[in-house]
Order: C-alpha cells, then sequence, then structure tokens
C-alpha cells in the first residue's frame, strides 16, 4: 500500500528567540522487507543557521536544526512517499514466559534492535503496582510471550477510555491507568509498562496511522495525526512484534513508521531547547493520502 504523507507543525513565540537547538524525529523510516520509502522532504522555515541528518543509537534518522539569530516562529513541514509492503503469514513460535528469560539472555548482540535495552525502566516507563498486577492477572507462565502481547494489548483496549483531553505529554503513565483514559501516547506506555513487568522487552513506535472516513463521507484535510503503538520481542524465533492497543490491532498496512525507542521521550517528533518569553502557540495537521495501487 503507498502512502503520500504531508506533516505540518508550526510554533509562533510571543518573545523573540535568539538562540533556539531542535532534535526532530519526523522522516519516516526505510525498513527492510516491510516499509519502503521513495521520496522525502523535510523543510524548516526560517532556515536554520545549523541542519544535520544523523542516526541515532536505535536506528531512527533524526534531524538537528540551530538557530543563531532572532527568531518568532518555526515552521516544519514534511512531504513523503511510503510504501507498506505486505508480509506473509509467519510460524508463530514463541517461548512460554517461563522460558523468555533464557532466549533474552542468549541474544548476544548489543546494538539498538537487542532486546535487552527494552527490559528495565525507562525515563517514561517507570514500574508501578496497579499496571503489574493487571497484567500478571492476564498470563500464566506456560502462556506463549505471543499470546500474552496480544492478551494484553486487547485488555487495554477494553479497559482504557481514548480521550484527547485526559492527558498531556508529560502525564505519567500510572496516572493515565489509574483514571482508564488517555490517548496512544498512553496506551502505549501503559501496554510498555505492563509487557516489561512480565519481563517482555517493549518499546514505543511513533509513526502515522490511516485514518477511514465514516462511509459516504469525504476526508477531512489535516484529520490524520501522528500516532503511537508498542513493539515487543517475543523471542529468538519471532523477534520484534508491533501491537496497536489503541485501536486493537496488530500493525499492517495502514501503519507507517518514523521510529522506535524505549519511550516517547526516545522518539518525540520535536524537542529541544529554545530561550525566549512569555507562551507559545502550536498547530500541527498530518494528511495520509492512499495511492492507487502502481
Amino acid at each position: 500500500m503507498r502512502y503520500d504523507v504531508k506533516l505540518l507543525i508550526e510554533y509562533e513565540y510571543a518573545g523573540t528567540s535568539d538562540h533556539a537547538r531542535n532534535l526532530l524525529h519526523l522522516l519516516p523510516a526505510e525498513i527492510p522487507d516491510r516499509q519502503r520509502i521513495s521520496a522525502s522532504l523535510l523543510t524548516v522555515d526560517p532556515m536554520p543557521q545549523e541542519r544535520r541528518d544523523l542516526f541515532d543509537f536505535y536506528g531512527n534518522l533524526m534531524t538537528f536544526i540551530g538557530f543563531h539569530e532572532p527568531i518568532d516562529r518555526i515552521s516544519l513541514s514534511l512531504t513523503a512517499r511510503a510504501e507498506r509492503l505486505l508480509q506473509p503469514p509467519g510460524l508463530e513460535i514463541s517461548p512460554p514466559l517461563a522460558a523468555l528469560p533464557r532466549e533474552i539472555a542468549e541474544a548476544r548482540h548489543i546494538d539498538g534492535t537487542a532486546p535487552h535495552h527494552f527490559i528495565g525502566p525507562s525515563p517514561r516507563v517507570s514500574p508501578d503496582g496497579a499496571m503489574s498486577s493487571f497484567a500478571k492477572g492476564l498470563v500464566s507462565a506456560n502462556m506463549p510471550t505471543l499470546e500474552a502481547v496480544r492478551a494484553i494489548g486487547r485488555a487495554l483496549h477494553k479497559e482504557m477510555t481514548f480521550d484527547p483531553d485526559a492527558t498531556e505529554v508529560d502525564t505519567p503513565a500510572a496516572d493515565a491507568f489509574k483514571a482508564r483514559h488517555g490517548v496512544c501516547q498512553d496506551f502505549s506506555h501503559i501496554m510498555i509498562a505492563c509487557l516489561r513487568s512480565l519481563g517482555i522487552p517493549a518499546g514505543y513506535v511513533s509513526g502515522f496511522l490511516r485514518t477511514i472516513p465514516p462511509e459516504g463521507e469525504e476526508r477531512l484535510e489535516g484529520a490524520d495525526a501522528m500516532h503511537a503503538w508498542v513493539r515487543a520481542w517475543c523471542g529468538t524465533e519471532v523477534g520484534w512484534i508491533e501491537f496497536d492497543p489503541t485501536n486493537n490491532i496488530s500493525t499492517g498496512m495502514d501503519h507507517i513508521t518514523v521510529a522506535v525507542g524505549r519511550d516517547y521521550g526516545d522518539v518525540a517528533p520535536v524537542k529541544g531547547v529554545i530561550r525566549t518569553v512569555g507562551n507559545q502557540d502550536t498547530s500541527h495537521s498530518v494528511d495520509v493520502i492512499p495511492l492507487p495501487a502502481a
């Protein structure tokens, strides 16, 4: 499935800034046998005095920008053409939960894809007794790891209510779980915490999701948004799988990956520092447009 992706993020500052530095995770990822990027362009306005494209530890393409002249706004515009490739069904041979620690220990590589980096706490995903108890009540020691991942994702989808007004970007996962309300970032952080409490390596995926309008209605410009879901390591044979707890589905042809990390902090679309005064206004729009088959 091919898509044209368009994203526009704009910041306006009440006071002129004399210094700003940002790290961007906005460019869709090239993933062998899964996702192909035939074109991508990230435009920054005004033009920064510094710009570098580089890869982070997890293999994500990121863009560093720095401004050394006064600015009162920043506009980030992405256009890309992405193709999601159909995945043949694989053998779902994952070890029981009781045997997973041995397979993790036998994984000898230590690069950004190694499961070891995704077991312990991370800055935005801390151990929590309520989430741990919730997860343990859904599984058994003999349950296959892949089945456990799906069971927790399904249960969270049933337990949680999607509510864009319930949380902020820095709301702790424990608070969102207690309220049982949140957005895709909260669903994902909660699921990651649940999986890690069982010893299942789990991480965060940022990207885009095609949304389908109700029957008989036209899709709206800017109606799509950046999305988040979960990746979990299910043993040597299966490796990493992805599950979208917000929508209760395994990821597929409608999910376009941008970056992977331990939690949102590793893959935030825009982060950095700016020296200014007063408030800022922010706008964000995304369009994911399906294209006819080639």
